[in-house]
């Protein structure tokens, strides 16, 4: 698991993977335009289950320049993880700067009603060197 997932973070028994590549086809470096995907597993190691209510991003980028990205659920679900389920989604992030970073949290809510935080890891955004 390891080499497909190279960053993890783990809070509340919650595991959350992310692999990152970028993506030279979705990309136009020549307009400024750079792009990369992601693939995020939240594994549900707790005695609990939940649901995956919001999102929460900081998305830096290569000159400093911090964007906050909040929204409900991911790629548009909300998905109910029972102990011992994970939930796998992809996204993508674009980018006005060659490289740049990712990390944020997502909210869950318990079936009592109650909220918790769970971390998503910091991971770069980092593409390829190109010969001039």
């Amino acid at each position: 698991m390891k080499e497909l997932f190279q960053h993890v973070a783990m809070t509340h028994g919650v595991t959350v993977r992310v692999a990152v590549n970028f993506l030279p086809e979705q990309s136009r470096v020549e307009a400024g335009k750079w792009f990369w995907v992601y693939h995020i597993r939240i594994e549900n190691a707790s005695d609990e289950a939940f649901t995956l209510v919001t999102r929460h991003w900081r998305i830096t980028d290569g000159r400093g320049v911090v964007n906050f990205v909040d929204g409900e659920g991911v790629v548009g679900d909300q998905p109910r993880l029972e102990p011992g389920e994970s939930h796998d989604y992809v996204s993508g992030c674009p980018l006005g700067t060659s490289h740049g970073s990712m990390e944020g949290h997502y909210t869950m809510r318990r079936d009592d009603g109650s909220l918790f935080e769970v971390a998503i890891p910091f991971f770069p955004l980092a593409a390829p060197a190109t010969a001039d």
